[in-house]
């Protein structure tokens, strides 16, 4: 199964922010989110720096099916700026 990435970030506080991956198009095992997470995080730290990035990973499209995968913290975080239409999605790709 094919799949697309979309990247968004939720800002925490003025120094730092979530990044959010969504998986569109198909569901994955949690073997594979957390690569996409640890990708995230690589391109993120070789990209701005940032040592220890925060990545939450979405999948699903409805609400009931909907699936984050993160910090406890940054999940409920990215949940509300979902819910209230507060993340702007970009496409991703990552090598």
């Amino acid at each position: 199964m094919t799949y697309q990435l979309i990247h968004g970030t939720v800002v925490e506080n003025r120094r730092k922010c979530i990044h959010v991956v969504r998986v569109v198009g198909s569901v994955l095992d949690t073997w594979d989110i957390d690569h996409i997470a640890e990708e995230m995080r690589e391109l993120l730290l070789s990209r701005s720096g940032e040592q220890a990035a925060d990545v939450v990973v979405v999948q699903g499209d409805t609400r009931e099916s909907l699936r984050l995968f993160g910090e406890p913290w940054s999940v409920s975080r990215v949940r509300a700026a979902m819910f209230n239409a507060a993340i702007r999605w970009s496409p991703l790709t990552l090598d």
